[in-house]
């Protein structure tokens, strides 16, 4: 089963490309859906967290409140390290759960949707890792559109992520996303298409041989 690592910096365009992962019946595995589980009402990871940050970052039904807790450790890094320290092995034995079932199930190919890959070192279990890249000032644009964002809080993200040009050296594919959809979609295509598709060939290959 071949892995493929799709990753990007904050409105980079990497959860549209995810969707276009469905287009073609390709099982992926969100880590940000899996953080929103895990923080939910009922969820893994909330009595953890409230020890950790306090009582306030609960809400009234139950769930972190995802914008108080983002208060207490964006402007942190210690305490964003403590929260990774919490999150992580959750979303990586979710991963693993993920991945197994595929596996059993005779997927040939799955997708690891993971805003952080490089940063925790998810590259090393992927086989193809595609990065979804925009210019940064668009990049920026986008991030401050969305609700609750402010330039404070945007610079603290990006300086808790890796830059987007380092990212790019590290990937083995790269796709533009300030192009348009169709553009991004055709890039995709081109990408599972061509070398996906040849790791795919290539290991089905090795497992009939062996």
């Amino acid at each position: 089963m071949i892995i493929i690592g799709l990753t990007g910096g904050i409105a980079s365009g990497k959860s549209t490309t995810a969707t276009m992962f469905g287009e073609r019946d390709i099982p992926l595995h969100d880590a940000d859906a899996a953080v929103h589980e895990l923080m939910g009402p009922g969820g893994a990871a909330v009595d953890s967290v409230v020890a950790a940050f306090g009582c306030d970052v609960l809400a009234p039904d139950g769930s972190i409140d995802r914008q108080r807790l983002g208060s207490k450790v964006f402007t942190s890094p210690d305490q964003r390290q403590l929260l990774e320290s919490i999150i992580h092995p959750l979303v990586a034995a979710a991963r693993d759960s993920f991945l197994a079932s595929n596996h059993k199930a005779g997927a040939p190919l799955v997708g690891l949707d993971i805003p952080l890959l490089f940063e925790t070192g998810g590259e090393a279990i992927c086989d193809f890792v595609i990065l979804c890249s925009v210019d940064p000032d668009i990049q920026k644009q986008r991030a401050l559109s969305r609700p609750g964002m402010t330039p404070d809080k945007l610079d603290a993200i990006l300086q808790s992520q890796m830059p987007l040009a380092t990212k790019r050296a590290m990937a083995d594919a790269v796709i533009e996303t300030d192009h348009g959809l169709d553009a991004a979609r055709r890039s995709l295509q081109a990408i599972l298409d061509g070398p996906v598709r040849e790791l795919v060939e290539t290991e089905t290959r090795g497992g009939r041989d062996a």
